[in-house]
């Protein structure tokens, strides 16, 4: 196959196109500049894109003997992910943006680009498996978790879909360690086999996410209210608070109880943050827009309604884990797609601090079975979370 890898300047990338070579594939390295102000993004290695990554990307491909390339995709980076960034928190909501980099860049302009040139696939450095398993359609490709589950990065790329799958290389599920990928980056000659790994979100040069913010939306004052209503301390922005935050809410009255309070809703209109206890956490249910599922067994089929079928209010129930953040842990649930591309899920286990914005990925063990976006939560038999 012709093979496009992306390397981004990490070990992992660079093992990962490592393998795509030694398995006979013709492999062709890219690295994706995503901003075109070598300020915007941070120095050092804390960030996935930082202004060292592109040389030693290009470093990993000379080792390795295959061509390279910088693609700029800044434009589409600033007008997708870093103005979804921005649009969801001054909504109230809570996204992440490595979802939609997967979802916008990686998984759409760099694989459709990669297709239209003539590749196969595309070859990543991130931790998740792909299996092959017969049906009598023929074979059909599933998105598994890792066998490194403290790596496992099936959470963000759920959203690429299940029709992606079949152009897409991910050398590095069978790991069983990160140390076996330095180790055999050191064997190969890689320079980057001790290199940190990268964390944050890219774009926010100095780590600090409100001040990212508060430069872009600017300050907008308001009030921190307790869930009846009583002023209880100011903020310089709503937005730059999220459902469960505790930290930072520069509360000068204490509860009754004196335990901690969180934030329970984030109401952009009203510009207030309203905060409660930890057990006002608590979700039962989640509805969630926009999902991507992997199975026709989940599905629902809007073509029924169009048809003229029978009224119906949402596909069958299904058992599966939910989780709702990158690395958390996925918590018992029930759930169904319902018409319009939505989900319904009831929570059977325990699950706190559910965002709009978020994502909630299922699963069925370690198989992907869909993902979605958090609109709204429940609990204690109301509705909460939702933006106001």
């Amino acid at each position: 196959m012709r093979v496009l890898a992306a390397l981004s300047g990490g070990v992992d990338s660079a093992v990962a196109a490592a393998r795509a070579v030694d398995a006979g594939h013709e492999v062709v390295g890219v690295h994706m500049a995503l901003s075109r102000s070598r300020e915007q993004f941070r120095t050092g290695s804390r960030g996935c894109c930082s202004i060292e990554d592109a040389g030693d990307a290009r470093r990993a491909a000379d080792v390795l003997g295959i061509p390279f390339y910088v693609w700029d995709l800044s434009e589409r980076f600033e007008d997708t992910v870093v103005a979804d960034f921005l649009v969801e928190y001054a909504a109230g909501r809570t996204p992440n943006p490595c979802v939609r980099c997967n979802e916008h860049i990686k998984f759409q302009a760099l694989l459709d680009k990669a297709l239209a040139l003539g590749f196969d696939a595309v070859c990543t450095g991130h931790y998740a498996r792909l299996v092959t398993v017969p049906t009598a359609d023929g074979p059909r490709r599933e998105l598994h978790r890792s066998v490194n589950l403290a790596k496992d990065q099936s959470y963000v790329l759920a959203v690429m879909g299940e029709e992606r799958l079949g152009h897409v290389l991910f050398p590095l599920g069978d790991v069983a360690s990160k140390d076996e990928v330095r180790a055999e980056a050191a064997a190969r000659g890689l320079g980057v086999s001790d290199k940190p790994d990268s964390y944050d979100i890219c774009f926010v040069a100095d780590g600090d996410t409100q001040g990212f913010l508060r430069e872009r939306l600017g300050a907008r004052p308001g009030d921190v209210v307790d869930t009846a209503g009583r002023v209880v301390g100011a903020h310089d922005g709503a937005y730059a608070y999220t459902v469960g935050q505790r930290k930072g809410l520069s509360i000068g009255h204490p509860a009754a109880d004196g335990k901690p309070r969180y934030v329970l809703q984030v109401e952009p209109v009203r510009n207030r943050v309203v905060v409660g206890s930890g057990d006002e956490l608590e979700v039962d249910r989640i509805m969630a827009d926009d999902a991507v599922l992997f199975d026709d067994a989940v599905r629902f089929d809007d073509a029924v309604l169009r048809d003229g079928g029978a009224s119906c209010d949402g596909g069958a129930w299904f058992a599966c884990l939910a989780q709702v953040r990158a690395h958390g842990d996925a918590v018992a649930a029930t759930a169904r797609a319902t018409p319009g591309g939505h989900l319904e899920i009831v929570v059977d286990g325990r699950l706190r601090g559910v965002a709009p914005g978020q994502s909630v990925v299922l699963y069925d063990g370690t198989r992907v079975l869909g993902q979605a976006t958090v609109d709204r939560t429940e609990r204690r038999g109301s509705i909460a979370g939702a933006a106001r």
